[in-house]
């Protein structure tokens, strides 16, 4: 099988690479053990999985070439933005950076949602304990974020403030839902 008219040959030849099965498209794990981090560590399956629910566009539970000619642009997208806001070129996003990006995308999160951010998408800063006296905050801890998981935090806080917009009708940034809504918006993200 060979690439579709007007593909570009060298996409279509990491597609079949990554394409493992022969089946003519990647499932979730084809495409987790493809994909890596600056610092050659894999993504993580919950960021593969997330990925694949965007670009999967005919729920197939694969992707196949156009949709990943797609999902290989949102990636090159996405390290770009990366590479700007990771200034101190560790390969990883620190807090600091963490508060630059999403103030640049136009959200405005507490110390105390930053922290908890930082302690979701970032393995070491999980084990740390909640502040309180005399401990740390994740982001004093010196916690980073990978690549891949930095693209997760990002795509939930965006679709998480998204469904708090849509349920905010008055817009003054208060919302009230029933249980079934929360699980919906909750249930919902990747």
């Amino acid at each position: 099988m060979g690439p579709p008219p007007g593909a570009d040959p060298q996409l279509w030849n990491w597609f079949a690479a990554v394409d493992t099965d022969n089946s003519g498209s990647i499932n979730a794990h084809e495409l987790e053990r493809a994909l890596i981090n600056g610092d050659w560590t894999p993504f993580d399956l919950d960021t593969v999985k997330m990925l694949m629910s965007i670009f999967d566009t005919d729920r197939s539970g694969t992707i196949g070439f156009n949709e990943f000619a797609g999902l290989w642009k949102y990636i090159k997208d996405w390290q770009n933005v990366f590479r700007h806001f990771d200034r101190d070129r560790s390969g990883s996003i620190d807090g600091q950076e963490l508060r630059d990006a999403l103030s640049q995308f136009g959200y405005q999160l507490s110390p105390q949602l930053l922290d908890l951010v930082q302690r979701k998408y970032d393995p070491k800063a999980s084990n740390i304990s909640t502040p309180g006296p005399g401990l740390r905050p994740a982001s004093a801890a010196g916690g980073a974020i990978s690549f891949d998981r930095f693209v997760r935090a990002c795509v939930v806080i965006k679709q998480l403030s998204e469904a708090f917009s849509r349920l905010d009708a008055d817009r003054d940034g208060w919302i009230q839902i029933n249980y079934d809504q929360f699980m919906n918006a909750v249930l919902t993200l990747p």
